[in-house]
């Protein structure tokens, strides 16, 4: 089933842990030095990133773009380093992560709280998910480099359910 960008919980209530998906549209880049700014940021009530209503954070930093292609490898890092984080911006509007391995119980609760979903992708295809992206741009925290923030556009980018909104995983 394809889907689009930014999701709805219409879209997301749909969806059970297993199902496998084609994601189409905008989602953002962020790793572990971006996700600690991001929860500064929401702590000191300053001004996100991004808009994080309904948006797909993709636990990821894009290699240097070959000539002709909007990024280089790119494929997901193990997503228990945002767990510290990810319940913070989960209620803060955040719908959707992509990553991969399983998630804390704070996670997975915060993702039934707030009807939110929890991707996985495939490690070790990194040059082929790269296929799946239009266009790339930077638009936070520059000086992190390949980790600072990245706008992507992508298209039929193949992820599986791996948390549903009900807490479904399947890690257990």
């Amino acid at each position: 089933m394809e889907i689009f960008t930014p999701l709805t919980a219409e879209t997301i209530e749909k969806l059970r842990a297993g199902d496998t998906v084609l994601l189409s549209g905008v989602i953002y880049t962020a790793r572990d030095a971006a996700h600690a700014r991001m929860a500064e940021a929401l702590r000191n009530k300053k001004e996100p990133p991004m808009d994080y209503a309904g948006q797909v954070v993709f636990y990821a930093g894009p290699c240097p773009a070959p000539p002709g292609k909007p990024v280089g490898s790119i494929g997901p890092t193990t997503a228990g380093r945002m767990d510290a984080y990810a319940p913070a911006l989960i209620a803060a509007g955040l719908k959707a992560m992509i990553g991969k391995g399983e998630r804390s119980r704070a996670v997975t609760d915060a993702i039934k709280a707030h009807k939110g979903i929890y991707f996985a992708a495939v490690g070790g295809v990194a040059a082929l998910l790269a296929k799946c992206v239009r266009s790339s741009q930077r638009v936070a925290y520059d000086d992190l480099g390949t980790e600072a923030i990245h706008k992507l556009t992508v298209e039929k980018f193949p992820l599986i359910v791996a948390t549903d909104c009900t807490g479904e995983s399947v890690y257990l």
